[in-house]
């Protein structure tokens, strides 16, 4: 569906895209993250026929943006970090004109437009000027721009910003639904909002792609390491000086929740190219040393710590 293809970049001396390739297919909701000034938002902006490349191709659909970008324009909705709104315009107004210069059919225009009144939230505020809106509703008005034409591909640009928890609820929930029917594009730099949606993360870097694949994907890749949650009846000095002697222990962190109770955080890394499961380890490890284990759990790859990894010290390329 989205063939991107050693994008180039510069803007003066500074390069700010760097031999970017990737493939997305048709359906898949991809997270696209990097660091500020990481070449996200001129990448986007290549893809959606706004910037043209130094060098490199795009293609949306067998189709070469820069041969057609009109035909690429219908096949995308694009909805940019600061929304594309003429102020002065009704909300009602204003998503009419975009469906007439979209080319929405006449007899699908009315229709259209109260499916993405409903699915916005913009029910309340379609006889209001968009320049009163707060700018959580005007980031809905610019979500609904972007999709009166019905496109295949729905490219976001940070989609949530100013939305209240509740709205970006709502947002995550419509985004989710709308990668069941069409390809999405998310960038944001809230993370756990990538981690709800996204099947699929785009890491960028100084220009330079550093990740890409599923979450798990990219945990095995940033590091061979595994976290565990572990707590233990009686001693817990004794049972720290244990596992930090433990060969297969890297760092041992004691806790404790909001309720009290207290434990360890161990992570482990096995000798060897793969990761193995080191529960058994450290249950065989406790019985040898005469530990009573009370919980042993491993812990959820965090996508904070993927990005972190990925963009800081060793992940930079």
């Amino acid at each position: 569906m989205i063939e991107v293809e050693n994008l180039h970049k510069s803007f003066g001396q500074n390069r700010a895209v760097n031999d970017v390739s990737f493939r997305i297919e048709a359906g898949e909701v991809v997270g696209f993250l990097g660091p500020n000034g990481a070449g996200k938002t001129t990448t986007m902006r290549m893809i959606t026929t706004y910037l043209v490349p130094d060098r490199g191709r795009v293609t949306i659909g067998g189709i070469d943006v820069l041969k057609d970008p009109f035909k690429v324009r219908q096949q995308i909705g694009y909805l940019p970090e600061s929304a594309p709104l003429y102020v002065d315009m009704e909300v009602l107004e204003y998503l009419r004109y975009v469906a007439s210069i979209r080319g929405v059919p006449k007899e699908r225009k009315k229709r259209r437009i109260r499916e993405l009144v409903e699915a916005c939230g913009l029910r309340d505020v379609l006889r209001r000027q968009i320049g009163f809106l707060s700018k959580g509703y005007r980031q809905r008005v610019g979500l609904a721009q972007s999709m009166i034409h019905d496109p295949k591909i729905l490219i976001m640009d940070e989609p949530t910003s100013g939305l209240d928890p509740n709205q970006i609820v709502e947002v995550r929930d419509l985004i989710r639904d709308i990668g069941k029917e069409k390809t999405v594009i998310l960038s944001t730099h809230i993370l756990p909002e990538v981690q709800t949606t996204c099947n699929r993360v785009i890491i960028i870097n100084k220009g330079r792609m550093v990740g890409d694949g599923s979450l798990d994907e990219l945990s095995k890749q940033v590091k061979r390491e595994k976290a565990y949650r572990v707590a233990v009846d009686g001693d817990e000095k004794a049972a720290e000086s244990v596992f930090l002697e433990a060969a297969f222990v890297t760092d041992c962190q004691m806790i404790a929740d909001t309720e009290g109770k207290s434990g360890f955080i161990l992570k482990c890394v096995a000798e060897g190219d793969e990761i193995v499961d080191m529960g058994g380890e450290i249950f065989r490890l406790a019985v040898a040393k005469g530990l009573v284990l009370t919980e042993i759990k491993q812990e959820t790859a965090s996508l904070e710590n993927v990005f972190a990894s990925l963009t800081l010290g060793d992940g930079e390329q």
